[in-house]
């Protein structure tokens, strides 16, 4: 993902290439930006199993969302902290506190953001949860953390799914599987999320008849999907399949959105929003820890 988003600076600002990405090629990369992404959301519900998440229990259950409404909050307050535009900090909160790019993506179209507003949220929660794949394992041995206990704080603490079983399988099989069942925790709250925030938008707007739906349809297909995932009809063939399919389109997606972008437009506020999203990696990693901690103590 780290990768597609920088193809697409690239293609945007490099001479010979950023004619093409302004001009003819532009229609493509829009439909690109707004609707695979929205596709990707659609194909994530095939990851979260309801029955594996209700598996947890009520209380951690509770815990986690606690985690996620913290995050989501702390992190918002940080991009204001740091000035950044209501919009920039609403969609860099809802990456960092939910789950990355999906997330975002789905935020931007209920609240109706433009898809260049995008970009440097989505470039920023990606960069951080790379950067958790390098650093959290080497603080498995300071913090004195257990396998399991690691792999609930990196599925409370990580941002995309991909990117918590990267840094969770470090640790084991043990420490992926609680990973990947908080981290769906998370994922699952995503509808929840997002509908509320419609409901906020439609309260506060003056639109009149142009409000965008509270649950977008794509939204719905995301619910659908994890519906049919917890059925258990689905082979792991078809699965696997689907995870890649994810990955290809949200790829092609941060290409498109990244192609959208230049570089001196950016860099007005990409230091300020760069500190902004180190500070709210940090304050996330610590409410993920503290979670996993009472999630499963002593180990």
């Amino acid at each position: 993902m780290t990768v597609a988003v920088v193809l697409g600076l690239l293609a945007a600002n490099l001479p010979g290439i950023s004619g093409w990405s302004a001009g003819s090629g532009r229609p493509g990369l829009d439909f690109a930006g707004k609707h695979l992404m929205r596709s990707g959301i659609v194909v994530l519900g095939l990851k979260v199993s309801v029955m594996d998440v209700l598996g947890l229990g009520w209380p951690a259950l509770l815990l986690i969302t606690g985690v996620v409404l913290a995050a989501f909050a702390g992190t918002y307050g940080i991009g204001r902290l740091f000035r950044l535009p209501p919009q920039v900090s609403l969609l860099i909160a809802t990456g960092f506190a939910i789950c990355g790019a999906s997330a975002i993506g789905a935020m931007a179209a209920v609240r109706r953001i433009r898809q260049a507003d995008t970009v440097l949220p989505i470039a920023l929660v990606t960069l951080c949860g790379t950067l958790a794949i390098g650093v959290l394992p080497l603080l498995i041995g300071p913090l004195g953390l257990g396998p399991e206990t690691f792999g609930a704080w990196t599925g409370a603490s990580v941002h995309d799914v991909g990117q918590v079983v990267a840094t969770a399988q470090t640790a084991g099989a043990s420490a992926l599987a609680v990973a990947v069942i908080v981290k769906l925790t998370r994922v699952l709250l995503l509808a929840p999320m997002v509908a509320a925030a419609g409901i906020h938008h439609r309260i506060g707007s003056d639109d009149g008849g142009k409000l965008p739906p509270v649950v977008p349809l794509f939204v719905l297909g995301f619910i659908a999907m994890a519906a049919l995932r917890s059925s258990c009809w689905l082979s792991p063939e078809v699965l696997g399949a689907a995870a890649m399919l994810q990955d290809v389109l949200l790829g092609m997606a941060l290409f498109g959105l990244g192609s959208a972008v230049r570089v001196r437009h950016l860099l007005r506020t990409g230091t300020r929003a760069l500190l902004a999203a180190l500070a709210s990696w940090l304050l996330i990693a610590a409410l993920g820890l503290a979670a996993a901690v009472i999630l499963i103590p002593g180990r």
